[in-house]
């Protein structure tokens, strides 16, 4: 009797998966990846460890040395100073505000102009288009005189208008790109089931495109929250000030040393950040969803 062996199956990705992790070019682009990931940390970094290094450090060893121990007093000393609790919450409300009322604002017009087809639609588009190319300084005067003339000046009402329509405008002209390829079927099964064009929206049409919606909150949220020129113009008492406004203020105060300044930044930039983080799955769905679609 003859025993004949048989090679198992399993030698060719073997040998597939040794060329994949033999060929260089991986390691070329991982660490390339992790030098732009290391210049995009570096400078958050070292706001951090300035932010915890006390004056003496700072003067004795300078901004790239490590704290002997770690000091607290200057972030409560900003904190304390600013009230900066209350900017907080100005710039978390607002915020939170604008990129609610500019995603819903962007559905109702985009649904119109995608979906409903209206007449004259690409001139609106084009409208939205010039909207968003439209810088800042050119606005600022006749909204300034408009505030003036409704009483909303140095209020953070007038400041959820504005950058609502302005985030909007962007939303408009995205979701109504992604609303011209909504797939027809869908909404021929809401048509015969009865559905009118309300429920349409809120019942097929939002829920197919909430991964799109999840990536416009989180966009709009954080531009609301780092926008400085037009809060700095309009919001002129201290109680309405927003975090980017106290910060960039209170750069030319003589009282801010180096690691107060540190922890100011800080501070001013870990909402933001943590709220992308938290957001984070929800940004990759979207993009994704987008990606595949």
């Amino acid at each position: 009797m003859t025993v004949t062996a048989t090679r198992a199956p399993v030698e060719p990705a073997r040998t597939e998966h040794a060329a994949t992790r033999a060929n260089p070019l991986r390691f070329v682009i991982l660490g390339a990846l992790l030098a732009l990931l290391l210049i995009v940390i570096a400078p958050l970094l070292i706001i951090a460890i300035n932010a915890v290094k006390s004056p003496a450090d700072y003067a004795g060893g300078g901004p790239l040395s490590l704290p002997t121990h770690l000091y607290w007093d200057g972030i409560v000393d900003f904190w304390n100073r600013v009230n900066f609790g209350q900017k907080l919450w100005n710039s978390f409300i607002t915020s939170f505000v604008v990129a609610v009322l500019g995603v819903l604002l962007s559905i109702l017009n985009a649904y119109a102009l995608g979906i409903g087809k209206v007449r004259g639609r690409l001139w609106f588009l084009v409208f939205f288009l010039v909207a968003n190319l439209l810088p800042q300084e050119v606005l600022v005067y006749p909204l300034y005189f408009l505030s003036k003339e409704v009483q909303l000046y140095d209020s953070l009402i007038s400041i959820v208008i504005i950058f609502t329509v302005i985030q909007a405008a962007f939303g408009t002209y995205l979701l109504t790109s992604v609303y011209q390829e909504f797939p027809t079927e869908l909404l021929d099964a809401a048509d015969v089931d009865g559905a009118g064009k309300v429920r349409t929206l809120w019942s097929v049409v939002v829920p197919v495109s909430r991964p799109t919606l999840g990536v416009l909150f989180t966009f709009f949220f954080i531009w609301t929250w780092n926008e400085f020129f037009l809060p700095l113009v309009f919001l002129v008492s201290n109680d309405n000030q927003t975090v980017p406004v106290a910060l960039g203020v209170l750069q030319g105060d003589r009282l801010m040393d180096a690691t107060m300044t540190s922890a100011s930044g800080l501070i001013g930039i870990l909402p933001a950040l943590i709220f992308f983080l938290v957001f984070q799955r929800t940004l990759t769905r979207g993009i994704t969803a987008g990606a595949i679609k």
